[in-house]
């Protein structure tokens, strides 16, 4: 991830994952003079918050409220950051019956979520830094299962939405729209990934869905 990313510092000894959920870690990359790869707490907690469990419900930024919306308007203007992952799921339902599936680049490459984050300082030990990804309208694979994607940011802007130089709004709004359906695949997997107590290379592995096929 550092050598894809460019990062000059490596700050945690961060282990794979293939089940994260939120509050659980995930790999970010910050740029704060040296480009960073460091971990952070999956759901935003906002430097004003009250206490810690707002971050279960900011696990997502939508991109229309950047700019509006107290939890995110000052990250989104100083506290840009990629969030890391190789795949996300979503889950196809129909009637009581919820199938997840695999979203991945065709490359089968790392990619970057854009994403936003703050600290919070905690009364009771350290502070806690955390953050959330920001979503979008879908695009054409991931149509038919969710009314929203995450953000993923083409490599030749990561960047520019790192840059703290960068303060127009408009400029930065820009880079995020869904990305290219004709670059992803997607693959049913196992029910394994309902529980967040399952994490291993099973959870990625294709399932057959017989209706479907493997890839659709």
């Amino acid at each position: 991830m550092a050598d894809d990313f460019g990062v000059q510092e490596v700050d945690e000894d961060l282990q794979p994952s293939f089940n994260i959920a939120p509050t659980h870690n995930v790999a970010v990359v910050v740029r704060n003079g040296a480009k960073r790869l460091v971990a952070m707490r999956w759901g935003l907690v906002p430097a004003f918050a009250t206490d810690p469990t707002t971050g279960s419900r900011l696990i997502n930024a939508r991109s229309e409220t950047l700019t509006t919306r107290p939890a995110f308007k000052n990250a989104f203007r100083n506290r840009r950051c990629l969030v890391v992952a190789d795949g996300f799921y979503e889950w196809r339902r129909r009637g009581a019956a919820k199938t997840p599936l695999l979203y991945y680049l065709k490359s089968e490459r790392s990619f970057a979520f854009a994403g936003l984050y703050d600290t919070w300082d905690s009364p009771l030990g350290p502070p806690l830094v955390s953050c959330t990804i920001i979503t979008t309208e879908p695009n054409d694979l991931v149509r038919p299962i969710h009314d929203r994607m995450p953000v993923i940011l083409p490599k030749e802007v990561e960047d520019l939405w790192l840059d703290p130089g960068v303060a127009d709004p408009n400029r930065l709004l820009d880079l995020l729209h869904p990305y290219p359906a004709d670059e992803m695949y997607a693959h049913p997997v196992s029910d394994l990934v309902n529980s967040v107590k399952n994490d291993s290379p099973l959870c990625v592995e294709p399932a057959r869905a017989p209706e479907q096929g493997l890839l659709f």
